[in-house]
């Protein structure tokens, strides 16, 4: 019964629209059956031929709706409409509100079809015009005086129960089905949000997303603390050369992942990866004094895993570097937009990185002064660094909590 009248390129709006209407249409047609039959019975033979020929023009609007699918149009206004002309020939036939048993209330279902076709503007106007078929019912209760069809009192006290049970049933039916509609649109839009507000906190630290979901300004903020990592997988060009694409892949995937679980363990930021190049930072977004000391516990971390943990018919090793000082934070790009960060501490951080030696943690004088009292550091003696002269450097061989 769904599928009278259905085209084969309606869209979904269309569809909905179509299958709500044929089934109130068809929900509509035992009612109608009973109303004449009541009707009848109560010797209100006008009314019951009212009843009549509304049940069969739903009918033959239903058979040719379903042989032609066409005119579905002037199928909805009927059924819009309907409603309403009926409850008002009513009310005329028998002389008021009460006297026709309130049937009045069934055009309750004009202003509320209207509402689901046609939206709130002309739902207002159907509304407008059943107010004034209330009106009209209320008038000819006091001036009508020779009825056309006349209740006796039982049969209205039973008509009027069958109103408006019958209104009710209609109404909360329309209501249920678009409240539990909303529901499962509310929970489909909850759940693209969470996935899309999971995707910005792969991209973007937690505190930049919150203000970017309140407010729309460019995003750059300067921090007089912080420490920068750099850990770089030695010789992996060469490595590279030797592996396939996916066991490549798979080698950095595994050693980033982990990597990742130890960012989210010391509550640190992961910047970006380039490469086999993994940048963090601590101290940003959100100030922390210890920023110096996560991070050095975060690259004997890493070390750790990687001299521990097979890696089939590779021998693994990183080259750390790791430098502290002011920096600026900011959100840049349009699309594939990055949390990055800028400044000459950044800068000396990567050269610490690259003038390292292998499996070590090489860390400069500003860093050493802000750890040397919890960690083991050796002096590594001056190093020459391109843009920076000659540079003191310390590595990292463990902490003194952990000894």
């Amino acid at each position: 019964m769904s599928g009278i009248g259905a085209c084969p390129n309606e869209d979904d709006d269309s569809r909905l629209r179509r299958m709500v209407f044929i089934w109130a249409s068809l929900a509509g047609v035992p009612s109608l059956v009973i109303y004449c039959a009541v009707f009848t019975f109560l010797g209100a033979p006008l009314a019951a031929v009212i009843m009549f020929a509304y049940l069969t023009i739903v009918l033959i609007d239903l058979i040719a709706f379903s042989l032609t699918g066409r005119g579905f149009s002037l199928f909805l206004l009927f059924l819009t409409l309907s409603p309403l002309i009926a409850s008002l020939l009513l009310v005329i036939i028998f002389g008021g509100l009460m006297a026709s048993a309130m049937h009045v209330v069934w055009g309750l279902l004009t202003p509320l079809g209207a509402l689901v076709v046609y939206g709130p503007k002309t739902a207002r106007r159907y509304f407008v015009a059943y107010v004034g078929v209330l009106g009209l019912g209320t008038f000819l209760s006091y001036n009508t005086t020779d009825p056309i069809n006349v209740l006796d009192p039982r049969g209205i006290s039973a008509l009027m129960g069958l109103n408006i049970i019958g209104v009710s049933a209609f109404s909360f039916t329309i209501l249920h089905y678009f409240v539990r509609e909303r529901d499962l649109a509310l929970g489909l839009v909850r759940s693209e949000r969470e996935r899309s507000e999971a995707l910005l906190l792969n991209i973007l630290p937690k505190d930049i997303v919150s203000i970017l979901k309140r407010e729309s300004r460019t995003i750059a903020d300067h921090f007089e603390g912080a420490s920068i990592l750099f850990a770089d997988v030695v010789d992996f060009t060469p490595m590279s050369e030797k592996m396939s694409p996916t066991e490549l892949v798979d080698l950095l995937n595994e050693i980033f992942s982990y990597f990742d679980n130890l960012v989210e363990k010391y509550d640190v930021e992961k910047i970006k990866t380039i490469g086999d190049c993994y940048m963090v930072a601590a101290g940003v977004p959100r100030p922390r004094p210890d920023h110096a000391h996560v991070l050095a516990r975060l690259a004997l971390d890493m070390h750790e895993f990687v001299n521990r943990r097979p890696f089939g018919e590779h021998k693994v090793s990183l080259r750390i570097g790791i430098n502290s000082g002011p920096v600026v934070a900011g959100v840049i790009g349009r699309k594939k937009f990055i949390y990055d960060l800028w400044g000459d501490a950044v800068n000396t951080a990567s050269r610490m990185e690259s003038h390292g030696s292998n499996g070590t943690i090489q860390i400069t004088r500003a860093t050493y002064e802000l750890i040397k009292g919890d960690f083991v550091c050796e002096p590594r003696g001056t190093l020459y660094v391109k843009g920076k002269g000659e540079m003191e450097a310390w590595q990292i061989y463990g902490d003194l909590k952990q000894l």
